[in-house]
């Protein structure tokens, strides 16, 4: 019998959120066409995500799923989540999906689970919206690999860490815009897609290792997005770095790649070649089969195709058994 297939990485909007981003996400957030006539979200005028009708339709996401065996899907708000407006406008963006999540679940109980959506930036607002998500049935959080361009070991985030840390739940480390997007001449080609979501996820993993973010929270379960973008291509850097490099050394005594067991990458890559580096990075215990659906480069039966390719237990591990175990999903 086939295991269970469990999406760890896929996204849905909702009006409600969608409308409040329209009225209050200016100047550095707005809804606009793009070439083809659909509505993408800018981030500092370049385009980054766009809107598709399954981000808002969850029977269409269901029978996509049956379309392609997957059995659950944990499905969350990636970016730009509710980083922007006062602290009173990202509370009722971050209420309002929540609660559209719950409602989804309680309409698919046996194949929707979800990421709580959190005003990061407000930790006075954020943990009291936890511990809410979590009475409506969450099964972990979404954190952007930025916010607000503050880095996630800044200390301000310190509270809302403990208290997931406290919970020991699944995060999904998700990217956005990196910043300086003028900077770094990412308009053009839409770039941020392919090169500027990854460097952001590099980044934001890279530092939360050599900051020894790992020592500090050890129940919690951090899942580096899209593979953990250029992550496992690294690792030896940041070991050799750390050898050879002082500062790399102030804050932690092990091996970068000592802390590798202690993250989880999903599949959301396009290639077997990445697939199986994700698997040498963190190891067959530590991938999570994800689709990116339903994002125009998504690829839901492609990348479990690809899953299904990996060896014996592997390939039950990364279609969901892994899933099962971190997210307690007990089915």
């Amino acid at each position: 019998m086939d295991s269970i297939v469990v999406d760890v990485h896929t996204h849905n909007y909702s009006e409600n959120w969608l409308n409040l981003l329209r009225e209050h996400g200016k100047p550095r957030y707005e809804v606009k066409q793009v070439a083809g006539g659909r509505e993408a979200i800018h981030h500092d005028g370049a385009a980054f995500n766009t809107i598709f009708p399954a981000f808002f339709d969850f029977d269409a996401r269901v029978k996509a799923m049956n379309e392609h065996g997957v059995d659950i899907c944990v499905v969350s708000l990636a970016a730009p989540s509710v980083y922007w407006g006062t602290p009173e406008i990202s509370l009722k963006a971050a209420q309002a999906m929540n609660n559209d999540f719950a409602a989804a679940q309680t309409a698919h109980p046996d194949r929707i689970r979800w990421f709580a959506t959190l005003p990061w930036q407000h930790p006075e607002l954020a943990k009291p919206e936890l511990e809410r998500a979590l009475k409506l049935g969450a099964s972990g959080v979404l954190v952007l690999a930025n916010v607000g361009e503050k880095s996630l070991t800044d200390p301000l985030f310190a509270p809302t860490w403990r208290a997931i840390d406290d919970h020991a739940l699944p995060v999904l480390i998700h990217p956005t815009a990196p910043p300086a997007v003028h900077g770094l001449d990412m308009q053009k080609y839409m770039l941020i897609v392919p090169i500027g979501f990854m460097f952001d996820t590099t980044l934001a993993l890279g530092r939360m290792i050599y900051d020894g973010f790992f020592d500090r929270y050890t129940k919690l379960k951090i899942i580096g997005a899209h593979g953990g973008g250029a992550l496992p291509f690294l690792i030896s850097r940041f070991d050799r770095c750390h050898e050879k490099i002082d500062s790399a050394r102030a804050t932690i005594s092990k091996r970068p790649s000592t802390y590798m067991g202690r993250l989880f990458l999903d599949s959301v890559v396009y290639s077997r070649e990445a697939l199986q580096m994700a698997i040498n990075c963190v190891g067959e215990d530590n991938v999570l089969y994800g689709s990116d659906f339903p994002h125009n480069i998504s690829d839901m039966g492609g990348i479990l195709a690809r899953v299904n390719e990996l060896p014996g237990s592997v390939r039950h591990k990364v279609r969901g058994n892994n899933a099962e175990r971190i997210f307690n999903l007990n089915l």
